[in-house]
């Protein structure tokens, strides 16, 4: 049963708020297209060269064998994981009436070197509303 347009909207603006709330996550969220077919036949080819390899290896050197099993698991892994995309983040805010408003121009805090806990203290303060 499809939703209807008013639980479409309310949707969307959901998402728009996870979007500008917390960006990682919707990235993270968000589902990966379909794999390319090269991609496979990578992965494929990889995981059957690293098995001739293992099965060489188990009969004459254990080192042939060693470098077959680590072609295989290289092969399956590059097969099953996405190739990484670089996002700038959210567009903008979302107002309390669902539009999304450019985002305010600030300055760039990520690229300071703070430690990793003071980075947690800030972000503990902001969501308490006291780093205000």
């Amino acid at each position: 049963m499809p939703l209807s347009e008013y639980e479409q909207r309310v949707l969307d603006q959901m998402e728009r708020a996870l979007t500008s709330d917390d960006p990682r996550l919707a990235t993270t969220m968000r589902s990966s297209g379909p794999r390319s077919g090269l991609r496979w036949v990578i992965a494929g080819v990889a995981v059957v060269v690293g098995l001739l390899l293992l099965v060489v290896g188990v009969s004459s050197e254990p080192l042939i064998g060693i470098l077959g099993f680590a072609i295989m698991f290289a092969g399956v892994l590059y097969a099953f994981t996405a190739p990484r995309k670089s996002e700038a983040g959210p567009a903008g805010v979302v107002d309390e009436d669902g539009k999304v408003a450019s985002r305010p121009q600030t300055a760039n805090v990520t690229t300071e070197k703070r430690s990793f806990f003071s980075r947690l203290e800030d972000r503990w303060d902001r969501r308490r509303g006291e780093g205000r």
